[in-house]
Formats: structure tokens, C-alpha cells, sequence
């Protein structure tokens, strides 16, 4: 969330920034709601100076034993009057917020222009893709045939875009989990968690996902509970509404936990295979820092989601999300795209990490602060997220780049020990 005050002190900056996401947002309204709640205070301030003062005359009245009945009188008038405008004040403020908490972030300087990924900026690639000498083929098949996944029968159980895996596919995805997890905190120093993968409504209206996105969530029935889109909400949200020493920062945490996803609007994009699932597996890293140190963070945090593909030997770009493609809450966003070359006949690189930076946004909505030493008044931290990785696309990923000709799939060497040292993957009987 903008600050308020900000947004009316560089309007032309903050317009500029809505006008490159292609958000078109009047902010006419939230100036004259401002206004009407500065004259509304005034107002009650004023009233409730009068009633203050003629109190204490109505008081030394009563004590010289004369009668006050008419100032009294004129009292209860005037405090149904602060009521009435303390209620009208208080239904601006909601106004406020409401308009607040559904404005973007600003995208930083250094965000390329453009209207959708194919404008995203290209920055590095690592490993170059392998060449086969056989026909590739896509995960799902790969997959299949080994019966290590079965969509068919996942299907059948839950309904389409939820996985089942089998043996030695079910095996390596929990090799996959455990193997991020170790990496992130031994070597990263990211303290793991084990968050509840159900959270409230405050909560996720925290780190943006609410009211906006509300559609892409899956909602409990009768309740204010909501299944997590990512452990970067339950993560993030730690510290909600609490003041932490500045020595504590940064904070560095990373979970593993299903996410659920409902995929709204995507209806006939990526319906095979895992790459767009409602319920899939992810390790999360979080970041709480301070401002001056945020995007040092970004780019060790980006740094820490790239190392797990390094270790497996994947091939893959990084790019930076353009206007058009950058999300809701971040300010910069870096995609990790990792090489699928069972895709589109051809191959290609998917999404497989964004790792962002939202500066105080979510911190402002969620009430994260922090007091430096030495200084009374505190400060928002910084919040930055990224995936360390999609568990899912890592393993659809592993499936179509050590494919075998005989349909086999070799473990990368790095998860052989994760595997209790088996170095292939053939036919589950």
C-alpha cells in the first residue's frame, strides 16, 4: 500500500507509474475524500474543544448553586453532533483504505517499459541446452510412461489440474523439497519454517493478494479462512502489526508448503503436464530488510533461487518483468526461467522463480516495523520474496532435460544422495 501522504506530495510521479503499468486509476477522489476528512476533523476537534471548555463552565455553575439545564442541554446537542460526524469521518477513512489497498505498487526506475512478458528484459543465461539425438518428449509423457505420474486417476480423485505421483516420481519430489530446503539453510542461512498452509483474510489482504485477487484463491466456506497461493503470504506476515529491533534484520526465512491456486482467467493455457496445477509444491523464500539495504537483497535472494538450478545442472535465463508483467505488489521482479525441452516441439524456457521486491508496500498494509537504535519513531521493513523453487516445474524440468532414449530418466548427481542413491529412473512396476 502507497502511503498516503506520499502519493499526494509526488502526484505526478506516482500518476507516471500507474500510466507505465497501464492502470488507469482517477486519484481525484482519494484528494477530495483527504480534504473532507481534514475539514471533518477540524470540525470535531473544535466541538470537542467547546464541550471541554463550557464543561467547565457548567461546572463552576453547579458549584455557585445556580442552574445549568440550557448549557447541558446544548452539550448533549453538540456531542450527537461529534457522534454523527466522528461516523462520517470514519466512513471516509474506510473509503480511503478501500482506494488505497487497490492501487499498485510503483514500478522502480530501472523496470523496462512494455505491455506483457514478451517486452521482458533478458539479463543472463546459464548451461546451454542439451542436444538430443533422439525425439524429446514433454514431461507428462515422460512421466506417464514410467508411471510415476498419473493425471488420469488425479482426475478422477479431485478434478483437472491437481497431479499424482507414484514411486519413485513421489520420491523425487520430496528429494527436490528436501535437497532446497537444505540448500537454503545451510548454505543461504534462511531460518525454515513450517507455516499454516490456511490463513485469515487480514493476513492475506497483508501481502496483497486481497481484495484484488480474490478470485484466483480458494476460500473455506462459512469462514474467513483462505489455502495459501504461496508461502510468501503466511511468511510475510510474521511480524504483522509488531515494531522488531533493527538487529533482527534482515530476516531471512524460507518454507516448503503446497500452494493452492484456483488459475482464474488462465482457462486453456498449460492444461497438461505440471506446470499450471491448482495444488503444487513450493519452497519459498521471504526476506525483511531494511530500506537502504532491500535491493543489495534482491539480488542475493535471486542469487540463492538460481544456485538450486546451478546444482542440477538446468539450463536457464534470467529476465526482468516489464510494466506490463509485473505484479500488484512488487516494485522489480527477476524471472528465472529454466529450458523445457519437451515444449512446444521446439523447447522453451518457463517460469520456474520470480524473485521481487515490494519496498514498504506490503510492510505498510501488514503494520511491519522496525526502530533502528537510538531512534524512537519507527520505520517499515522492506519485504522481498522468491521462489527457491516451484517444486513442480523443477521436477517436470529434471524429466525433460535428463531424458533418456530408452525413456528413462537419470537423477542429477546432487539429488542421488536424496534418492538413497538410485541414478535412474526407469519403469515403476
Amino acid at each position: 500500500m502507497l502511503d498516503l501522504k506520499y502519493i499526494k506530495t509526488n502526484l505526478e510521479l506516482v500518476q507516471n507509474g500507474m500510466g507505465k503499468r497501464r492502470a488507469n486509476i482517477d486519484f481525484s477522489s482519494l484528494l477530495n475524500n483527504d480534504d473532507k476528512r481534514k475539514a471533518l476533523l477540524l470540525e470535531i476537534e473544535a466541538l470537542r474543544h467547546k464541550r471541554n471548555v463550557v464543561s467547565d463552565d457548567i461546572a463552576k455553575i453547579k458549584k455557585s448553586g445556580q442552574d445549568a439545564g440550557s448549557l447541558i442541554e446544548q452539550m448533549k446537542e453538540v456531542s450527537e453532533t461529534i457522534k454523527r460526524l466522528d461516523k462520517e469521518r470514519s466512513t471516509i477513512e474506510e473509503r480511503i483504505h478501500g482506494f488505497l489497498i487497490s492501487v499498485p505498487n510503483i514500478p522502480h526506475e530501472d523496470v523496462p517499459m512494455g505491455k506483457d512478458d514478451t517486452e521482458n528484459r533478458l539479463e543472463r543465461t546459464f548451461g546451454t541446452p542439451k542436444k538430443f539425438d533422439f525425439t524429446v518428449k514433454p514431461h507428462w509423457e515422460i512421466g506417464e510412461d514410467l508411471g510415476i505420474l498419473d493425471f488420469v486417476r488425479a482426475a478422477k480423485l479431485t478434478g483437472a489440474r491437481f497431479p499424482l505421483y507414484f514411486g519413485k516420481g513421489a520420491r523425487l519430489e520430496r528429494a527436490l523439497i528436501n535437497f532446497m530446503l537444505d540448500t537454503h539453510t545451510s548454505q543461504h542461512g534462511y531460518t525454515e519454517t513450517l507455516p499454516p498452509f490456511i490463513v485469515n483474510s487480514a493476513t492475506m489482504t497483508g501481502t496483497g493478494q486481497l481484495p484484488k485477487f480474490e478470485e484466483d484463491l480458494f476460500k473455506l466456506e462459512g469462514s474467513d479462512y483462505y489455502l495459501i497461493p504461496t508461502s510468501e503470504v503466511p511468511m510475510t506476515n510474521i511480524y504483522a502489526n509488531e515494531i522488531i529491533d533493527e538487529s533482527m534484520l534482515p530476516c531471512k526465512f524460507t518454507a516448503y508448503t503446497p500452494c493452492f491456486r484456483s488459475e482464474a482467467g488462465s482457462y486453456g493455457r498449460d492444461t497438461k503436464g505440471l506446470i499450471r496445477q491448482h495444488q503444487f509444491n513450493k519452497v519459498e523464500l521471504v526476506k525483511l530488510t531494511t530500506p537502504e539495504t532491500s535491493f543489495i537483497e534482491l539480488e542475493s535472494l535471486l542469487a540463492n533461487a538460481e544456485k538450486i538450478l546451478q546444482l542440477l545442472e538446468l539450463p536457464y535465463q534470467v529476465v526482468t518483468l516489464c510494466t506490463g508483467d509485473l505484479g500488484f505488489s512488487a516494485t522489480k521482479t527477476y524471472d528465472i526461467e529454466v529450458w523445457m525441452p519437451g515444449q512446444d516441439d521446439q523447447g522453451k524456457y518457463r517460469e520456474i522463480s520470480s524473485c521481487s521486491n515490494c519496498l514498504d508496500f506490503q510492510a505498510r498494509r501488514a503494520g511491519i516495523r522496525f526502530r533502528r537504535k537510538g531512534q524512537k519513531k519507527p520505520e517499515y521493513v522492506h519485504t522481498l520474496n522468491g521462489s527457491g523453487l516451484a517444486v513442480g516445474r523443477t521436477f517436470a524440468a529434471i524429466l525433460e532435460n535428463y531424458q533418456q532414449a530408452d525413456g528413462s530418466v537419470m537423477i542429477p548427481d546432487v539429488l542421488i544422495p536424496y534418492m538413497g542413491g538410485l541414478k535412474v529412473i526407469d519403469h515403476d512396476a
